[in-house]
């Protein structure tokens, strides 16, 4: 592990309604190896959908331009910034310009709005992968997807996945396993109904209506 690379420079998107761990499972990973800016609109509190505040550290104008990793998170509130063309103009302006594009969960469908995954393999949460195709990406049903520099995670929890693969490219794979250990992620699920296989019909449809209701009720 080259402990005297400088520290790398992530760009992750705040935003009202995101899912928290979808962000700080790959922000944990990475902090012991980076500068990790958190990017909304302005530097008010902006709170996640289960009403957690998080205060960003720039705005999209003070967000370094040369980024190591752009992130976006996914979360109920992510339907609400598809036509936000102050977040998309972001993103697009960023995007070429990062070593990494990158999304966990649903985020990847804000990568996609800003024409960042077009002719890319990525995935999504298992409810939202299919959308992808809408943007010209190429929907993949895995829990972490490499095309070139757009790495894409699945739904929420994958974001540690995510994480880990991403510092094994930028600084090797015993920094990732070190990182890995110091987390003690380890994870031995009590139930088997993670994706909808393994889940069932009967979950995936009160899961399906549970996550519907949490849209409208957001929108509303």
């Amino acid at each position: 592990m080259k402990q005297e690379q400088p520290p790398l420079e992530i760009g992750m998107l705040l935003y009202p309604g995101l899912t928290l761990l979808d962000l700080i499972g790959p922000q944990t990973v990475f902090s012991w190896f980076a500068n990790t800016h958190l990017v909304w609109k302005t530097k008010d509190l902006v709170y996640s959908d289960t009403g957690i505040g998080m205060q960003p550290t720039c705005t999209f104008e003070t967000c370094p331009r040369d980024l190591d990793i752009l992130f976006v998170p996914g979360g109920f509130g992510q339907n609400q910034l598809m036509a936000d063309a102050e977040v998309l103009a972001f993103l697009a302006d960023r995007g070429p310009q990062a070593k990494y594009v990158t999304s966990v969960c649903s985020g990847s469908l804000l990568l996609g709005a800003a024409g960042l995954l077009k002719g890319y393999k990525a995935t999504s949460h298992w409810a939202a992968r299919d959308g992808l195709s809408a943007f010209g990406a190429i929907p993949t049903d895995a829990r972490v997807v490499v095309d070139r520099n757009r790495i894409t995670g699945g739904g929420v929890t994958a974001g540690i996945d995510f994480g880990l693969v991403i510092l094994a490219k930028l600084r090797g794979d015993d920094a990732a396993k070190l990182t890995q250990l110091a987390m003690e992620y380890d994870p031995e699920p009590p139930f088997q109904a993670g994706s909808p296989k393994a889940a069932g019909p009967a979950i995936v449809e009160q899961a399906m209506s549970f996550m519907a209701a949490t849209f409208e009720k957001m929108a509303s």
